[in-house]
């Protein structure tokens, strides 16, 4: 009985030291994210204004005034495609540093090199959730809404979309570790990736022949169905499906957690 008892006393302490660690790099993260720079929190609502302002723009002068899309004003639309790719974005390209940045704490046994990885996800969803918000309630002003008309699908398609983000995040966190050179590629094939995710212009309007090969990019799986539950008479693409989106997730996450594994020793000496 008293070893059964020492155990238990063990494992409540291992347990109150893990957590108090997770919610010390948690506000050490979310301070550093938001009080970095002065304009941290004005650039966090003004960084997607201005780039759904610059989309607007190219969008009008290459393909002509566009108000509508099938089922969806244009604009509105945009937005919705633009902060489910940033949320996707930057809780990948977050986590490229989080190992290096952290790596002074890994001295600390309770601290393992997957723990930063995993709160800077966190603390990026939490923030592009509030950025979220803030337009949900400032287009209640203008004359479109971003209110979903079933907003626990929506909140689920959003929930998918950053959980792709977590799985390329693992896997990226490791590969920028060990393999500097990622650090540069990775932010190149953003653009690209943009492009090939439906972001700015409707895939639907495609083709059926090229629609099959953009549906081999996950992350066209969430935007649609975020889409789709955001607004009521938008039609996404019938082939898209969360079972393909958490098919890529779990994967990514899967083969994350297997190099952080593998690679524990050599991302704390490196």
């Amino acid at each position: 009985m008293s070893s059964e008892s020492s155990l238990k006393k063990q494992s409540r302490s291992s347990w109150q030291i893990t957590k108090s660690v997770w919610w010390a790099l948690l506000i050490r993260e979310a301070l550093s994210r938001t009080m970095s720079d002065r304009l941290g929190w004005f650039w966090l609502f003004a960084q997607p204004v201005l780039i759904v302002i610059v989309m607007v723009s190219i969008r009008t002068v290459v393909l002509g005034r566009m108000r509508t899309i099938s089922g969806a004003e244009f604009v509105p639309w945009l937005i919705i495609g633009l902060l489910g790719f940033q949320l996707f974005r930057e809780t990948m390209m977050r986590s490229m540093g989080a190992v290096e940045a952290n790596r002074q704490l890994f001295s600390y046994r309770q601290v393992m090199c997957i723990d930063p990885v995993f709160v800077r996800c966190y603390v990026e969803g939490l923030l592009a959730t509030f950025v979220l918000l803030i337009f949900v309630f400032v287009t209640l002003l203008f004359d479109f809404s971003l209110v979903p008309h079933d907003s626990v699908m929506a909140l689920y398609s959003w929930f998918s979309l950053w959980f792709l983000g977590v799985g390329g995040g693992l896997v990226i966190s490791v590969s920028a570790t060990l393999l500097p050179e990622t650090k540069k590629i990775v932010p190149v094939l953003m653009m690209p990736l943009l492009l090939l995710s439906g972001v700015i212009f409707p895939i639907n309007y495609l083709p059926p022949v090229y629609q099959e090969y953009f549906l081999l990019n996950p992350i066209v799986h969430g935007l649609e169905l975020f889409r789709g539950y955001t607004f009521e008479a938008y039609q996404p693409l019938k082939e898209v499906s969360f079972y393909y989106l958490w098919l890529w997730s779990l994967s990514l996450v899967t083969l994350g957690l297997m190099l952080h594994i593998r690679f524990q020793h050599r991302l704390k000496v490196l």
